[in-house]
């Protein structure tokens, strides 16, 4: 199970890159068709798109590796006890922040999808097609909190903390 979840915030990640490098082969493209004399058509959008795909496919692969910026130098003179009740706090609080945006994302792409809702560009795009990345990314996020908060609960150490490299389970 541990691999299986290993293997789902990889695969967060990897599309995160892919989009990356969409957008580099988009911006390419936009540069050698000037060059060339041609535009392409709703590159600016597209690589919009790709932007908010990429950083949302990105949360949950960044926060189990631990690459979310936490400010650890008032938590780490705490008892180890106040400091389990910080990170179970905190997870909660994560948790419920985390469901309220991936519960808003779906349901502003089942709007975008009724209304019929689409882009301005030259590329007329449904707009719930480029949306859906949200939603999967604050989904996947989701996910990624509440297996930590779960960790923490039966005792293991969240995945973010090891790459911490001061704070450890063994220290709460």
């Amino acid at each position: 199970m541990n691999a299986l979840r290993d293997k789902f915030y990889l695969a967060s990640g990897y599309a995160s890159g892919l989009c990356i490098v969409l957008i580099m082969l988009i911006i390419l493209a936009q540069v050698v068709g000037r060059f060339f004399g041609f535009i392409v058509p709703s590159a600016e959008d597209f690589s919009g798109y790709a932007l908010a795909a990429a950083t949302f496919f990105g949360l949950a692969y960044t926060f189990h590796e631990g690459g979310h910026i936490r400010v650890t130098l008032v938590i780490q003179k705490w008892s180890k006890r106040a400091r389990y009740r910080q990170e179970l706090v905190v997870l909660v609080f994560a948790l419920a922040l985390t469901s309220f945006i991936a519960y808003y994302s779906w349901h502003m792409i089942w709007e975008s999808y009724v209304f019929e809702e689409v882009s301005y560009g030259y590329i007329p795009v449904p707009l719930w097609i480029p949306q859906i990345p949200v939603g999967l990314g604050s989904l996947a996020l989701t996910i990624a909190v509440l297996d930590d908060l779960i960790l923490l609960l039966i005792g293991k150490e969240p995945s973010y903390m090891p790459h911490e490299g001061e704070i450890t389970m063994e220290e709460l």
